[in-house]
């Protein structure tokens, strides 16, 4: 099967496209000009250079193939400007999904976010629940969301995964974490009991590959892991395994928010990225919970890697990568 992937440098698309290539498919993989590929490095690849955002560099990309895996994006960062967001995840995806339309592609998955639904209260959050994004982020994922639905209802086969807070190996985005409770520079927004909901990537590349072979047209499926956990169990967990002193400062939201703004001011006078930002205390003072219930159902989708074993795996990578 020949399958097409973008945003294969990066951590989710690179795991995929490892994957896929891993099963015997036939995989070409999207890269703008200059990027990194090591993710890459000695896997059964095709790479061809083209940008998203440009669709003179995408024509003719998808003739032949059979599967579109669309995971070009950039998660939430201080100081990005809205319009770069909108531009990679909105723009992007109508003009990938244009370029498959046009090619007749036989699958389409396009990797989405829960974040597109906001904080949640009250049970873990399923696919009918209201679109309520709260960050520029999660804005430009919902109104790609909506570009995917228009073109599925045009008839192209796409369906949407959301995946939740990817961890493991091969990921640097979370890294920061695991160093602010190895230092002990790790605090709690309020007391902690905030969830979130973290999936650790071979789960989350099993819920993708699922989803792209058997997911529905035009439907959501949320892949996330085994549960949520509450901040101060994830906390402890890292410094667990770590072997180092469980976080212990709690701070309430008004002072770590005044304290972000300052670090995100700072940054813009230096160019470096603040070690905090005010969406980073959102994420940390409020509640992210999922059900993977219909993944299940529909498509045999179960997470295996509780949060312990995850954190061990991720620790023990880092360690090798000499990161931590």
């Amino acid at each position: 099967m020949r399958v097409v992937v973008t945003g294969a440098t990066g951590f989710v698309g690179g795991a995929v496209a490892r994957a896929l290539a891993a099963e015997g498919h036939e995989v070409t993989a999207l890269a703008r000009p200059g990027a990194n590929r090591e993710r890459l490095a000695g896997a059964p690849v095709r790479w061809v250079e083209g940008d998203v955002t440009d669709p003179a560099t995408l024509g003719g990309l998808f003739a032949g193939a059979a599967w579109v895996v669309h995971a070009a994006g950039m998660l939430g960062r201080a100081g990005v400007p809205e319009a770069v967001y909108h531009r990679l995840h909105v723009t992007g995806t109508e003009n990938v999904l244009a370029e498959a339309a046009a090619a007749g592609v036989a699958r389409l998955l396009y990797v989405s976010s829960p974040g597109v639904l906001g904080p949640i209260r009250g049970e873990p959050a399923d696919e009918t629940a209201p679109l309520a994004p709260s960050n520029p982020y999660e804005r430009s994922k919902a109104a790609a969301e909506q570009v995917t639905h228009r073109y599925a209802a045009g008839g192209l086969p796409v369906v949407i995964a959301r995946p939740e807070f990817i961890y493991g190996l091969g990921d640097r985005h979370v890294l920061g974490l695991f160093r602010a409770v190895q230092q002990g520079m790790f605090f709690y927004v309020g007391d902690g009991g905030q969830t979130c909901h973290p999936t650790y990537v071979d789960d989350a590349v099993c819920g993708l590959l699922l989803g792209l072979e058997r997911g529905r047209p035009g439907e959501i499926y949320h892949v996330t892991g085994p549960r949520p956990v509450t901040f101060h169990e994830l906390g402890e967990t890292i410094a667990g395994a770590l072997g180092v002193r469980p976080p212990w400062l709690r701070l309430p939201k008004v002072v770590a928010w005044l304290a972000a703004a300052g670090l995100e001011a700072a940054g813009r006078v230096t160019g470096k990225e603040p070690p905090l930002s005010r969406t980073g205390v959102a994420f940390f003072s409020e509640s992210r919970h999922f059900s993977w219930e219909k993944a299940h159902q529909e498509l045999g989708y179960e997470p295996k890697v509780e949060l312990q074993e995850g954190v061990r795996r991720t620790i023990e990578w880092y360690r090798s990568e000499k990161l931590l």
